[in-house]
């Protein structure tokens, strides 16, 4: 590791004046494309049934992998995934809208970046990259977290955890909706969709240096498949009869695929909920008991999903067939993932006379301009096959994501791997392939965390079947589901309230049992005492604040939003109450006046 400051930056300036030599800097560009809430059977190439060919595309020219993890919700992933840090040292150790009272102002649990926190495209950009944002943020809407702060020259961002897809509208009763371009506020132009947005977007920062010699780093994040679910009739109506049959058969559908492609081990058990639900003690829907208008409102949901992924999909290629058409794709990284397993919640259910009065719920307009469509947990458990719970869970629903990596010359096309990799893992393997160092615990005369995550690199090339060592423990908390993974082995930790989670400790092989069925805490004691330990050791180590033990993130959402409500618009309502209660006071006065004559 390097301890000098300067050295990034004279790499950089090495890096720039490479052309001036006549040659051309031999560093891949990248581009890291992040969907939102895509479940792990989604992509056609994991067994899904929908179109996404230009994802396919990428697993056939690259490295599929099928035992990759992420955070169980968004923010604190993409904080991992722009530091290489855990979460709970750069500023997301919990999620801001379900922060426990006691996390509230720690350090690490700031719910933006913070300041401790150096970010890959940070690194990038003074190694001399080319840094490009169009998408999501959500790491923080103060100056000195957004994108344009933290690495990238050229940037659109969504500053929240998510939004409409048609039109600047937030999607949460306490919540907000704010696009910047380059630190900027902006309005969103009248045509707005926003996976088709943010692709165009992107081309044009790609385009607007047509002539550099420096390669780019572009970090393409979307809002699909992120609730609310939109997506142009176009792509609606090529699922119009895909979803009839119901859940429970879409995912037998995907096991058989998926299985029969060899991206996972068939299990002896159904995965379906005949017996998913009794099984995990998980109350599951039977499709056969909805009622006809029933089935097809939820199937068209489904097709509104899938359509919402396809043009997602096409977005993607578009992105792909410009970086062909000027030259710079043969000579391009490109990494896609998901950012957390597929989302179960039903926010009409939480706050249903906001959803009504603020979004058409008619079947036939939902997915088009002012509606709202939401899939909730029977699809969500469809889009997670075979896994069993949901985002937020640290059960394998929750963590575990399709991914894939394409770069010519280094990774073996059509290639797949089942070794276990996380999300930290990411900014140390672009950082080596880029040739940049990283930060020893210092960047630029401030002390910065040191990046914990493991190069990839020797397994892109083939020169190794594992990122970690198999004695290597990998510790991940959020909301009080806790996952340590070593070797073969995952611990899992959970209470009842946690997201869709079974309680307790339970230990699996994931070799032998990815479906995480067989609890063996019972037999080997001994080693779930010693992943116990590491966990620990974590928390000692990265001043990890633990939820209190009646944390319940859905109670302590409602209560986040009634204050965050509160905060925001905390004055107008006493005005108002000040107004209205003279209001009645004057007409009480002019009624009892009355009376007295």
């Amino acid at each position: 590791m390097f301890r000098f400051p300067l050295l990034a930056r004279l790499l950089g300036t090495f890096a720039l004046l490479l052309p001036l030599a006549g040659q051309a800097d031999p560093r891949p560009n990248i581009l890291l494309i992040v969907a939102d809430d895509m479940g792990f059977s989604d992509p056609g190439v994991y067994g899904g049934e929908i179109s996404t060919p230009n994802i396919d595309a990428l697993a056939a020219e690259g490295l599929q992998f099928t035992n990759f993890n992420v955070a169980a919700t968004c923010s604190p992933t993409r904080a991992m995934l722009m530091t290489g840090v855990t979460s709970h040292k750069v500023g997301m150790g919990n999620m801001k809208e379900i922060m426990a009272d006691n996390q509230k102002g720690q350090p690490g649990y700031e719910t933006w970046l913070n300041d401790q926190a150096v970010t890959l495209p940070t690194l990038l950009r003074d190694a001399g990259y080319r840094t490009y944002m169009a998408g999501k943020w959500h790491l923080g809407g103060r100056p000195e977290s957004l994108p344009s702060a933290r690495g990238f020259e050229r940037s659109v961002a969504l500053l929240e955890s998510g939004a409409d897809n048609w039109e600047a509208k937030h999607y949460l009763p306490a919540g907000t909706a704010t696009w910047v371009e380059d630190g900027q506020p902006i309005s969103l132009p009248d045509d707005f969709y926003s996976s088709f947005y943010y692709a165009d977007k992107l081309i044009e920062y790609l385009d607007s240096e047509p002539d550099s010699d420096r390669p780019f780093f572009a970090y393409l994040a979307f809002q699909a498949v992120h609730a609310p679910h939109h997506a142009p009739e176009s792509y609606v109506e090529k699922y119009a009869d895909a979803y009839h049959d119901g859940w429970d058969v879409i995912r037998q559908r995907r096991y058989e695929r998926l299985t029969g492609m060899g991206i996972l081990p068939r299990a002896a058990e159904s995965v379906v909920s005949s017996d998913w639900g009794t099984f995990y003690d998980t109350p599951t829907i039977d499709w056969a008991s909805l009622s006809d208008q029933e089935r097809a409102y939820r199937a068209r949901q489904m097709a509104i999903y899938a359509g919402m992924a396809e043009a997602m999909d096409d977005s993607i290629g578009r992105v792909i067939e410009h970086l062909k058409a000027s030259g710079d794709y043969d000579n391009t990284l490109v990494i896609f993932m998901s950012d957390n397993g597929a989302e179960s919640t039903v926010l009409t259910e939480i706050a249903p006379l906001f959803y009504r009065l603020r979004y058409d719920q008619d079947q036939a307009d939902l997915g088009r301009p002012g509606s709202w469509s939401e899939y909730g947990p029977g699809w969500a458990y469809a889009s997670n096959t075979p896994f069993y719970s949901y985002k937020g869970s640290p059960f394998n629903g929750g963590l575990r994501v399709p991914m894939i990596m394409r770069y010519p010359g280094v990774i073996e096309p059509g290639s797949r791997t089942s070794a276990f990799g996380y999300v930290t893992d990411i900014t140390p393997t672009l950082l080596e392939l880029a040739n940049t160092p990283a930060p020893d615990g210092e960047y630029q005369g401030r002390q910065v965390h040191r990046i914990m995550g493991t190069s990839m690199a020797p397994l892109l090339r083939g020169q190794s079947e594992r990122i970690h060592a198999a004695d290597e423990a990998i510790v991940y908390e959020l909301a009080g589901g806790v996952a340590i993974w070593q070797g073969d082995y995952k611990l899992v930790v959970s209470s009842s309230s946690a997201i869709g989670a079974r309680s307790g400790k339970l230990l699996f092989n994931l070799r032998d049992d990815p479906l995480e069925r067989h609890d063996l805490s019972a037999q080997q004691p001994e080693r779930v005492d010693e992943l116990m330990q590491a966990y620990r050791s974590f928390v000692n180590e990265h001043g990890l604040v633990e939820v209190p033990a009646d944390y319940n993130a859905w109670e302590q959402l409602n209560r986040n939003a009634r204050e965050q409500f509160l905060d925001r618009h905390g004055r107008q309502l006493l005005i108002g109450a000040v107004v209205l209660a003279l209001l009645v006071g004057w007409w009480l006065y002019r009624r009892f006046s009355r009376r007295q004559r």
